[in-house]
């Protein structure tokens, strides 16, 4: 298991790095400058501010001097945001989303497998026809549709729940963002777990397991729904970086100040520091997550590893 852990771990730090290069030079081919506003400065005050960060130098010297300072843990500061650097403000933004993020993966594990493992148990029934009716509901619905519903009848008609805001500590504040945020989730967790379910509930193991007496539960439990949750473990990866990455506009509508902004603002602005840092930051997360997934599926799945 280490061996199979180290090779896929050998293979997120050269792909972290193509991202950062291939990132570092493709937002410099957009065109305009961080310090190009409508109106122009002086060319002398341009070119000062331009020395100041470094960006009169050739782009390999700016790549060269990027990369040792990211090496030491230093995004720069931002072009645009005066008083702060890049590593300040994703410190100020990320805890939120990651905790949005994480909160909605939980969240459809522990709805999205229940219900998908009991449309498996009553495959053609009308307890199946609805679950499967409500998850192609939950996967067609936008969270922009999703958030403001939600909105609207939790916090203004009922008032149980803040519309928006944040306040440290307030766990209030991430309830309805984070079941807006997890509903697409559930429902592919949920109809993943019910195909699967239903394709290893009529392999050899099971029913030989069913011909020596065991209860339904135990076959279930110890039997089938292990390997049926290799597709969701597959899903799994991806599903936590885009839903960590992705919570832009379930940010927006509940008013959260979390890190997504950052990076629409910084490429507005031509931010070139903040939008590598959350480059950084977020092909980190995603190479993390899918890492995680393939040891999860290793552990699953045995086989895997001497592939």
């Amino acid at each position: 298991m280490l061996r199979y852990v180290l090779r896929r771990l050998g293979g997120v730090i050269p792909t972290l790095f193509i991202i950062i290069t291939l990132s570092f030079f493709v937002i410099r081919l957009a065109p305009g400058g961080p310090f190009d506003e409508e109106q122009a400065l002086p060319p002398e005050i341009k070119a000062n501010l331009e020395a100041a960060y470094g960006l009169d130098q050739p782009l390999y010297v700016q790549y060269g001097r990027y990369l040792a300072a990211l090496v030491q843990g230093d995004f720069g500061p931002s072009f645009k945001f005066k008083d702060f650097s890049v590593t300040e403000l994703i410190a100020q933004g990320l805890p939120i989303s990651l905790a949005l993020g994480f909160s909605a993966i939980l969240l459809s594990l522990l709805i999205g497998i229940p219900l998908g493992t009991l449309a498996a148990l009553r495959q053609n029934t009308p307890t199946d026809y609805s679950l499967m009716g409500i998850a192609v509901l939950g996967i067609a619905l936008p969270s922009f549709v999703t958030g403001p519903l939600f909105a609207l009848v939790f916090g203004l008609y009922l008032r149980w729940l803040p519309v928006a805001g944040w306040e440290t500590g307030e766990l209030r504040y991430l309830v309805l963002p984070v079941i807006t945020l997890a509903l697409p989730v559930i429902a592919y967790i949920t109809r993943l777990t019910r195909g699967s379910l239903l394709e290893v509930l009529g392999s050899n193991f099971v029913r030989t397991a069913r011909a020596k007496g065991l209860s339904e539960y135990k076959v279930i439990l110890r039997h089938a729904l292990r390997p049926a949750l290799l597709p969701v473990v597959s899903y799994l990866g991806p599903a936590t970086a885009f839903v960590v990455t992705g919570s832009l506009v379930v940010e927006t509508v509940f008013g959260l100040p979390g890190s997504g902004r950052y990076l629409v603002q910084g490429a507005i602005n031509r931010d070139y520091t903040l939008v590598m840092g959350m480059i950084v930051v977020y092909g980190s997360l995603t190479l993390t997550c899918n890492l995680i997934a393939d040891v999860l599926y290793g552990w699953l799945d045995p086989r895997v590893r001497y592939d």
